[in-house]
């Protein structure tokens, strides 16, 4: 297993000293172009993908990509794709989902979750993802790519995100990446190849 305090230690040493003048910029500056969703799966490292620096990317990372539909109440997901978009004027979001997802594999393969009480709570979310993959056959692989599909659909309901798409200053982009080849995929709005 990777040594963390190691890796800090690295960070310190050969990281930091090589990239001070972009450190120091953002430590009074905080302008990303783009919200990255990803999945939380620790192999899908979303500045290693798209090789972002500091500063770059505003990050949002839940099991299976999922952005729930917008209700009001305080809710972390939320919170963020709204302060993203309102408060950080960025002009794109990605829903990035990607091959051999666990959520994804749960859901299609129909693992038994009583044991994980909160996942399973949370994988509801991706209700619309099961009814839009069940109409191409209900594989992984056509499960990730109607789930990145579903949660484009949810971001639209957000009203912060509906407000930018309506004022043409946003952009929405559905991906999947591959592990095994680094490929990245992107999708239309549909769910399907662009």
């Amino acid at each position: 297993m990777h040594d963390l305090a190691a890796g800090v230690a690295r960070f310190q040493r050969t990281v930091f000293p090589a990239k001070t003048p972009l450190f120091a910029e953002l430590a009074t500056t905080h302008r990303p172009t783009a919200l990255f969703i990803g999945c939380s799966d620790a192999r899908v490292v979303p500045e290693l993908i798209t090789q972002s620096e500091p500063g770059e990317l505003f990050v949002i990372r839940t099991a299976g990509n999922i952005v729930p539909a917008y209700s009001p109440g305080s809710d972390g997901v939320a919170a963020s794709i709204e302060y993203a978009v309102a408060m950080l004027k960025v002009s794109e979001i990605v829903v990035c989902g990607h091959s051999a997802c666990g959520a994804m594999t749960a859901l299609a393969e129909g693992h038994d979750l009583t044991g994980a009480p909160a996942v399973a709570s949370w994988l509801r979310h991706a209700d619309a993802s099961m009814a839009r993959a069940s109409r191409t056959g209900e594989s992984v692989a056509n499960l990730v790519r109607a789930n990145v599909s579903a949660q484009l659909a949810n971001l639209a309901t957000h009203p912060s995100v509906a407000a930018a798409l309506a004022a043409n200053t946003l952009t929405l982009r559905g991906w999947v990446y591959e592990i095994p080849t680094g490929a990245v995929e992107e999708l239309d709005l549909a769910g399907h190849p662009a």
